[in-house]
């Protein structure tokens, strides 16, 4: 829009300004319209900022003074006139409440140099007119000299190995109390290396990892890498089809796993490594690294990330991209022997290798922590005081879910923060909390992170500027730099980008384009599709996506993947996915969808075919039908239309009709359910399940009523109160006071044979109601929690002391058989030996279900468990495990025992120690 002079006022001018046009078209193109402008469209000055449309006024003056625009009504106004056929004068006036000093000053110096660019080339398009100034050229330069030495021919091995000669008897790695040191870390990667060597594993080969969080998931990673390969992490809950993909796409010469994991894989597999069936036969293998020329630009890892097609892509990861990582990491984050991390990332989520290499390629202590750990509070919280945490990296939402609990932070730790936009108000927040607060940036294909800033108080969040040997330049669609303040796409350049797509060349060529601007011929940069701008002081400040990729609780979606597996169901006739935050702070996945005619669509029933194609990461929370997909003026779909779900809920059941609270209780009840599920309004009759939420929502939800109404309740009185009037009505009988039993009925009702169902590793069992419901009314489904969960009686120590106690519970609903019992992950362990007890009573088993779960064989061998023992006796205890493992460390007894002999001897120590039960026979 431009403003006109004229000498009884101004008139509105509208023109549209095409990149592709050049100058001197551009300039006929405003002759053309003044000319057509009517005689009698002025605009009196005094009523100018009330008439303009433009916030910006331009007038000229063909000789003379410059005209007043001063009184323009508007935020900023140009004005200038010829000086005696020689040049020009300008004026350019601004509103100093809006616009600061230097704001201005930049402006001024980009106009004068695409005048003077175009005056000289009036035929080059406007697009590709520069308008960069010298100082910004050198200002952009400078924050980019980010020139560093880096050991870019070393491997990882090499690093690891060094720090394992540096401190060998440091704990390097710990999971749910059992430890390796870096020697111990270091022979069992060699020795798993050497096994993979012998079993035909050569450099550059592809070796899929699918394991569960363990101390053997840190050892498979080093193994495959010491053996040449790179790895391919397969996350196990991934679906059977994404699995199976992966590993067809990646031709993974062979795949390490365990036996409770092999059952989810494909039937048909390359070579597989089982490392729990095979551990004697790996434990024989070389404790010396075979034989290798280190290179630093052989392929450390492939990581599978969305794709916009519909099919996952691998992302090609080389050492020397990961070593120029940890250098720029160690240049700016203190971390060392004396130090703990606390791991959460899955192994599939490339943030991992932070985890891994920055800690052990630095003298400090890894603590892994479980998958049910990671998605609890409680227990994380937990977690971080028992560990002696220094450093933990999550995304923004894990530690918004700390705060919600109710954390009050801890002095000594070094937060690391990314994989999505971190809120202000997150930020600070966590910088009350922490002694530090890292803001991290960088997509997959440019190693981990790429840009990190340390945050202050009471200052913007960006995400700061590019690490050692990396750049970051944001352009326009011409690829010309802008300057600061200016909304471009962010560019990654320098060491840490990945060797490109594998089997992927077209896209790898797309996305990974020559750098214009690097010091040598062969630079690249990658596209990554995020719009972003630098501040004056050179940060970046991200401002979302230039497409529409989204990232959504730390995980990178592409929403065409989901769009294609949607289309794919032969109701959908079209989908569009998109991220939604109709709640400040809540992100949902939404998908729109519309249906062929005749067909209809069943959200809940969609979501779960859903999960046979996608993680679940990428399940949306809801599915909204409509009769067509709104369209713009060009017919592409107007996203920004797309009505706001009328439920929030993931499953079929509608919204409720919005019962509003009776009682003050109600009234409590019903404000912290919607601050804390973000769902508004919420009606007393609202059922807890129907709304879609995780269980950590349910374990926030629960610690907020016990910290506003002093109740405290265990999650399983949900399935018989999931309503805020029931629960209501639960908290005033007072009968949520009685001890928590490990019985909770699910669903009670029907008349078949009932179904007991004993907890995963985490204990709880809240995640067992979807089942049940789709087993129906006439099925009985009971659930059995973990003894203790609720820190009202002490754990049962051993997998057959848990079966007896679960047996004593189930017979207070069926004291005879036949029984059917079910159990997931590590409670089908649990359940088989339940079942061998009723056998050996004579009583009979209908039915043994496991989901999840290890095979019988595994539990025959591996039996017994052991409950780690409470914060107060961790390092004493710890201290007498290390002591018992000294006197039994291999070399030791080389000469006295042999192998199997001394595992047994290790087995019976460590029983003894740890007074675990002896296995009858």
């Amino acid at each position: 829009m431009v403003a006109a002079w004229e000498s009884a006022g101004y008139a509105p001018l509208r023109l549209k300004v095409d990149g592709a046009l050049t100058f001197r078209m551009l300039l006929r193109a405003l002759r053309d319209a003044v000319r057509a402008m009517p005689d009698q469209t002025n605009v009196p000055p005094q009523a100018a900022g009330a008439r303009l449309l433009a916030h910006a006024g331009f007038a000229a003056a063909r000789c003379g003074e410059l005209p007043d625009v001063r009184s323009l009504a508007t935020d900023v106004a140009l004005a200038f006139a010829e000086q005696k056929e020689t040049f020009l004068e300008f004026l350019l006036a601004y509103r100093p409440d809006m616009f600061e000093f230097s704001t201005i000053q930049r402006v001024a110096g980009h106009f004068e140099m695409v005048l003077t660019a175009a005056v000289r080339a009036p035929d080059l398009r406007i697009g590709s007119l520069p308008f960069l100034t010298a100082k910004e050229r050198d200002n952009i330069e400078d924050w980019n000299a980010t020139e560093a030495p880096c050991r870019r021919d070393c491997s990882l091995v090499e690093l690891l190995r060094e720090q394992a000669i540096r401190s060998p008897n440091v704990i390097a790695v710990e999971f749910e109390g059992a430890v390796l040191t870096y020697a111990e870390l270091d022979e069992r990667a060699n020795r798993l290396g050497s096994y993979l060597r012998a079993r035909g594993v050569v450099p550059e080969a592809l070796v899929a990892i699918a394991l569960e969080r363990s101390l053997d998931m840190i050892v498979a990673v080093l193994g495959v890498q010491r053996a040449g390969g790179a790895y391919v992490p397969l996350d196990p809950g991934y679906p059977a089809d994404r699995i199976a993909f992966m590993l067809s796409d990646s031709a993974a010469v062979a795949v390490v796993t365990q036996e409770a994991v092999r059952s989810r894989l494909p039937a048909h597999l390359p070579l597989v490594v089982s490392l729990d069936a095979e551990r004697d036969a790996i434990a024989r293998a070389s404790p010396l690294p075979p034989p290798l020329e280190q290179n630093g630009e052989r392929l450390a890892y492939v990581i599978y990330t969305s794709g916009s097609t519909g099919e996952p892509k691998g992302v090609q990861i080389e050492h020397r991209n990961v070593v120029n990582f940890l250098t720029g990491m160690r240049a700016a984050v203190n971390i060392g022997t004396g130090h703990t991390l606390i791991a959460l990332a899955p192994l599939s989520f490339d943030i991992s290798g932070l985890d891994i290499y920055f800690t052990l390629t630095s003298g400090a202590r890894v603590v892994v922590a479980s998958r049910e750990t990671t998605v609890n509070p409680k227990a994380l919280l937990a977690l971080i005081g028992r560990s002696d945490a220094t450093h933990m990296q999550a995304t923004p939402s894990t530690w918004q879910m700390l705060v919600d609990a109710g954390w009050p932070g801890r002095s000594g730790l070094t937060i690391l923060c990314g994989g999505e936009a971190l809120p202000e108000p997150l930020a600070d927040q966590l910088l009350e909390r922490a002694q530090a607060v890292w803001n991290l940036y960088g997509p997959t294909e440019a190693t981990i992170w790429a840009t990190l800033q340390r945050l202050v108080r009471d200052r913007p969040v960006t995400i700061g500027r590019p690490m050692t040997n990396v750049t970051a330049y944001i352009l326009d669609a011409a690829l010309q730099r802008l300057p600061v303040g200016v909304r471009g796409e962010l560019f990654i350049g320098g060491e840490g980008l990945a060797r490109g797509y594998l089997h992927r060349p077209e896209l790898t060529a797309e996305r990974f384009l020559p750098d214009p601007f690097g010091r040598n011929a062969n630079a690249r940069m990658y596209r990554t599709g995020d719009l972003a701008r630098f501040r004056a002081d050179g940060t970046i400040e991200f401002l979302g996506r230039a497409d529409f990729q989204v990232k959504l609780r730390g995980y990178r979606i592409e929403p065409g993947e989901i769009e294609a597996a949607l289309q794919a169901r032969p109701e959908i006739h079209s989908a569009v996915v998109v991220v939604r935050e109709d709640v400040p702070g809540e992100q949902i996945l939404v998908a729109y969808v519309t249906v062929v005619p005749g067909a209809s669509v069943a959200s809940g029933a969609l979501r779960h075919e859903l999960g046979a194609r996608l993680p679940s990461y990428m399940i949306p929370d809801a599915v909204v039908a409509l009769g067509a997909l709104p369209l713009n003026t060009n017919g592409k779909i107007d996203r920004s239309r797309l009505p706001p779900p009328p439920r929030t809920a993931s499953t079929d059941a509608l919204r409720s009709d919005g019962v509003p609270p009776q009682t003050p209780l109600e009234a409590q009840l019903a404000g912290i359910w919607q601050d804390v599920l973000k769902v508004r309004p919420i009606g007393v009759t609202d059922d807890f399940f129907e709304l879609g939420v995780s269980s950590i929502t349910a374990a926030r939800l629960f610690d907020r009523i016990e910290r506003e109404l002093g109740a405290k309740l265990p999650l399983s009185p949900l399935f018989a109160a999931p309503t805020v009037r029931k629960l209501a009505a639960l908290l005033e009988s007072g009968d949520h006071a009685r001890p928590a039993t490990s019985l909770v009925p699910i669903q009670p009702l029907g008349s078949k044979t009932p179904i007991f169902c004993v907890h995963g590793g985490a204990g709880t069992i809240l995640h067992f109601q979807p089942l049940a419901k789709r087993l129906g009314d006439i099925q009985p489904f009971y659930g059995l929690q973990m003894k203790g969960l609720y820190g009202d009686a002490g754990p049962n120590r051993s997998v057959k002391a848990m079966a007896r106690h679960y047996l004593r519970e189930m017979r207070r609903v069926q004291n005879a058989g036949p029984y059917v019992l079910a159990g997931y992950c590590f409670g089908g362990m649990v359940a088989v030996e339940m079942a061998r007890q009723l056998q050996r009573r004579g009583e009979q088993v209908a039915l043994l279900v496991m989901f999840n779960g290890a095979s019988p064989r595994y539990v025959r061998r591996y039996g017994p468990v052991w409950k780690p023992k409470p914060p107060t006796e961790a390092i004493p205890f710890a201290r007498r495990v290390r002591a018992a493992l000294n006197e039994l460390r291999p070399h030791r007894l080389r000469h006295r025992l042999r192998a199997r002999t001394r595992l047994r001897a290790m087995r019976d120590r460590l029983r003894a120690l740890l007074d675990l039960p002896v296995p009858a026979g």
